[in-house]
């Protein structure tokens, strides 16, 4: 049996919201969600209108993309993650911060792949069974 197929488009967004609109429209149209990292690895597990046998996410103009949520992106996520955090987790995002603004450490693009693959086979909850496909 094949898995269903959605894509998203790199070219349609250029920050993080733009990348939860894409998921909105493409994989759980209509579906209410919390429009944040840890909501977006629960929709990757199933229920919220994707399949539970898992799906192909097919990322269009990922390159594009890349280099959309790349430093500059990351810099504002860790900035309004700092002003919201708890005071135990403040020198960790202080420190991810630091290294954003240096052009080091993990982006926002590498944040969003790094938890699909968890749902990839090989990964920590490889039984969602989602497959990526960057082109």
């Amino acid at each position: 049996m094949q898995k269903r197929e959605y894509e998203i488009d790199g070219n349609r967004f250029s920050d993080l919201q733009g990348f939860f609109d894409q998921i909105s429209e493409n994989l759980i149209l209509g579906a209410e969600w919390g429009r944040n990292l840890d909501a977006f690895n629960d929709i990757l597990r199933g229920g919220f209108g994707t399949p539970d046998e898992g799906f192909v996410l097919i990322w269009r103009n990922s390159e594009e993309s890349k280099r959309r949520l790349g430093y500059t992106e990351t810099v504002k996520q860790l900035e309004r993650r700092l002003e919201r955090c708890h005071p135990t987790n403040r020198e960790d995002v202080t420190n991810d911060l630091q290294k954003a603004q240096r052009n080091k450490g993990s982006t926002v693009f590498d944040w969003l792949v790094e938890i699909i693959e968890v749902h990839c086979k090989g990964g920590e909850e490889e039984e969602d069974a989602v497959e990526l496909r960057l082109a």
